[in-house]
């Protein structure tokens, strides 16, 4: 809910404070944000963004995906990750979650139960997944806004930051985290999903994305862990259909190829998971000026 974490929003206008007041995110210069009806606010800076973000059809597909726990030892190891970096002698309290480019909600909810009593903002683009991501826990508060631009929340006040596939300020990751605060990202590997991307059609895991991610965060965070995480999943076709659907090549492919494509597979399909979890701590030298960004997993 917003109310969890109001006092860790800041305004997209002015960086003010933010205070919620029936129905109305408002701040002390008169800039006020409708609650939208599904429990969300868009602290958008102006009235749209060039990006959409994901479909409706998407985000339902990644939250069947993941509710059948085909992702579940990805998720366990985003909640170990964020458990490991976890210390209220340095930072008491409860933990404070941005997860930028939250999707469905459910990588955050889990790292929150993994924490306690911690809250969490989960940040999108995207209606469809705000609207989910307002209903997936009770600490989470749903934000609709760009994770290219500047982030709507306070400096220095989450202790983590998550990046499951998602686009990667490192300037805006590095303001918004408290000194030493962590930064865990997960990104596939060049397996990722072999079987898969390597039929007609579907998009292919840029090679090179490990070392743009190490150059985007280099200076401003120190990586101290890096956990792979690589298993096999046997899918039935809908499990396929859902897949296919949920990722970059759902804007590639009609429904009826999709359709083509997963009626010659085998009932189970095996497909290889090959993410890599990594944890940065925020560098107290950072520099936070400029526009160091790195695109998604």
């Amino acid at each position: 809910m917003l109310d969890s974490v109001i006092d860790l929003l800041a305004c997209p206008h002015c960086e003010g404070p933010l205070d919620l007041d029936v129905g109305t995110v408002l701040c002390d210069l008169g800039h006020t944000f409708d609650v939208a009806r599904q429990g969300y606010v868009s602290l958008l800076p102006g009235s749209s963004t060039k990006f959409t973000g994901d479909t409706a059809e998407m985000i339902a597909d990644r939250a069947a995906f993941l509710d059948a726990g085909h992702y579940d030892p990805l998720r366990s190891a985003v909640g170990a990750a964020c458990a490991r970096t976890w210390d209220t002698s340095t930072d008491p309290g409860a933990a404070r979650v941005l997860e930028v480019g939250a999707g469905t909600g459910q990588y955050l909810a889990r790292v929150l139960d993994d924490l306690g009593d911690a809250r969490g903002i989960g940040l999108d683009v995207s209606k469809p997944a705000v609207r989910r991501i307002a209903r997936s826990h009770p600490r989470v508060g749903a934000v609709l806004a760009d994770a290219w631009g500047g982030l709507p929340v306070t400096t220095g006040a989450v202790s983590h930051v998550l990046s499951i596939f998602a686009p990667r300020n490192a300037a805006e990751l590095h303001r918004v985290l408290v000194p030493g605060g962590a930064l865990v990202v997960a990104a596939p590997t060049g397996d990722h999903l072999r079987e898969l991307v390597s039929l007609p059609g579907m998009v292919r895991v840029d090679e090179h994305k490990p070392e743009r991610l190490s150059a985007a965060l280099s200076g401003r965070f120190e990586r101290v862990d890096r956990v792979p995480v690589h298993f096999t999943m046997a899918l039935d076709p809908g499990a396929v259909t859902r897949l296919v659907g949920m990722g970059p090549s759902a804007f590639h492919l009609t429904p009826q190829q999709r359709a083509e494509m997963v009626a010659v597979l085998p009932h189970d399909f095996e497909v290889t998971a090959s993410v890599t979890v990594s944890t940065w701590l925020r560098r107290d030298d950072g520099d936070d000026r400029g526009d160091a960004t790195v695109s998604g997993g």
